[in-house]
């Protein structure tokens, strides 16, 4: 279809036309005019996303958006909408429960029928670049669409709290029972901790194991000293027991043994001398004889009182030795059951600290959620009070109206159109040429026409070659 066609056909049927796209833009208006007027009235809110001054928590920019979109889902939920039938007492207006009767015939319950009602008359809108959401409530009173939008903000921030106080609750109560299990626990770690340190007579562990540490020390310095000592007396009394005992160091430096070997001595050389002069058998030879003897025998008595002391000294130092060596042997023991025992001191110890640390972090977490129990700030504040509307919001009549202009040209053209192709006429040559695939010869001016239409001129003075090909069982004039 050609656009000249096009016209040919909306020229022949622009009445129907007309009257479609006028009953259509009439009805719009009428109808318009007719709905009642509903009223939009708008409170907004904030949700402040800076951290909690309470639990130190906050929301990362990645969060944000979906925050946001729980905070709408959370306004629209039932729960806001049961708190703003409570807050209102719209279960107790004997209107609205006539409302219910007249529209649920009975069906359900009053507080569900309400709940949907208000819910329809509910637009959440959250903003784009910040954190404000608008709470736009549509009613036929302007008063009581502003109360209904005030009062989901309000009941919605009354919602935000309790679904933080609420679990802090919860678990304030579980941190006490926990926090009162961590106290039991701490106090028999410690009672046993304590007792221990009673039956070991533990003061300080660390203190009494350097203690018995250093003793230990000492006496195997002592123990090798006297190995020392005692291996040098044994060499000694072996010497003493054997032929070099005259040559001890005591037995040299003992004066009496001195004075007995130097009288001996001159005694010696004056039996010599007498013997050589008296001879053997003189009294006097006799007498210095037995004075020699009597005067060795002194020295041999001596040396052997000397050399018989150095076994003594030899006995008491193995003795002192082995004694040392109990003594050590004992401290040994000793320090390693000091060890022991402050080892399990130090695990005792160590629970202690465990159910300090316990308790210490459960009593910090219950302060905390106590402080969030108490808590009666929201994160949701009111940034705009909704104000009764003066003008409605719909219906719209100028918005109606271009609207149903709009779609009465649509409807119109579409109508014709059909019409047209229900009932097809020859309304231009190029009807004639399309429908019997013939050439057009002429054109005959309508009666009332004063002049022949330049349109169709150039159809009488085109070319035979430009025209089309005839049928092939029509034969051309």
């Amino acid at each position: 279809m050609t656009f000249g066609q096009f016209l040919a056909i909306l020229r022949a049927r622009w009445r129907v036309a007309a009257l479609v796209f006028a009953l259509l833009v009439v009805g719009a208006v009428v109808v318009t005019l007719l709905l009642p007027k509903q009223y939009s009235a708008t409170a907004s809110v904030v949700v402040d996303v800076k951290p909690d001054p309470v639990s130190a928590t906050g929301y990362s920019n990645n969060a944000a958006s979906g925050f946001l979109a729980t905070q709408v889902d959370i306004l629209k939920s039932d729960r806001v909408v049961l708190r703003v039938i409570r807050d209102l007492k719209l279960l107790e207006s004997p209107q609205i429960r006539q409302q219910w009767q007249d529209a649920a015939k009975g069906r359900g319950t009053l507080e569900q029928w309400l709940t949907a009602t208000l819910q329809n008359g509910l637009e959440v809108k959250p903003s784009r670049e910040s954190n404000v959401i608008n709470v736009i409530y549509q009613s036929a009173d302007p008063r009581f669409a502003a109360g209904l939008a005030n009062a989901f903000a309000q009941a919605y921030i009354a919602t935000t709290l309790e679904l933080r106080v609420d679990p802090a609750r919860q678990f304030t109560t579980f941190f006490n029972a926990q926090v009162k299990d961590a106290r039991d626990n701490l106090e028999r770690a410690q009672a046993r901790h304590s007792a221990f340190q009673r039956e070991n007579g533990i003061i300080a562990s660390d203190e009494r194991l350097d203690i018995e540490t250093a003793r230990l020390n000492d006496l195997s310095s002592q123990v090798t000293q006297m190995e020392s000592v005692s291996a040098e007396s044994s060499s000694r009394q072996a010497q003493a027991q054997g032929a070099q005992g005259d040559r001890l160091q005591e037995v040299l430096n003992n004066s009496l043994i001195s004075g007995l070997k130097g009288d001996l001595a001159r005694s010696e050389v004056r039996l010599q001398e007498l013997s050589q002069r008296l001879g053997d058998a003189h009294p006097q030879v006799q007498e210095t004889k037995a004075n020699v003897a009597e005067l060795r025998a002194r020295v041999d008595a001596e040396v052997k009182r000397v050399t018989g002391g150095v076994g003594v000294t030899n006995t008491i130092n193995r003795g002192r030795q082995s004694q040392t060596q109990r003594e050590l042997q004992s401290q040994r023991a000793k320090v390693l059951r000091t060890k022991a025992v402050r080892d399990e001191s130090m695990v005792l110890q160590r629970e202690v600290e465990n159910a300090q640390r316990l308790y210490d972090s459960l009593t910090a977490r219950m302060n905390q959620t106590a402080m969030e129990a108490q808590s009666t700030q929201s994160y949701v504040n009111v940034l705009t009070v909704a104000q009764p509307p003066v003008s409605p919001s719909s219906p719209r009549l100028w918005v109606n109206t271009a609207v149903a202009t709009a779609v009465g040209l649509l409807a119109a053209l579409a109508v014709i159109l059909l019409m047209e192709l229900a009932d097809r006429r020859v309304r231009s040559p190029e009807d004639v040429v399309d429908a019997l695939n013939l050439p057009v010869l002429g054109v005959m001016p309508r009666p009332d026409a004063k002049r022949f239409q330049a349109g169709y001129r150039p159809l009488l003075g085109a070319s035979a070659g430009a025209l089309p090909a005839p049928a092939a069982h029509v034969k051309p004039v």
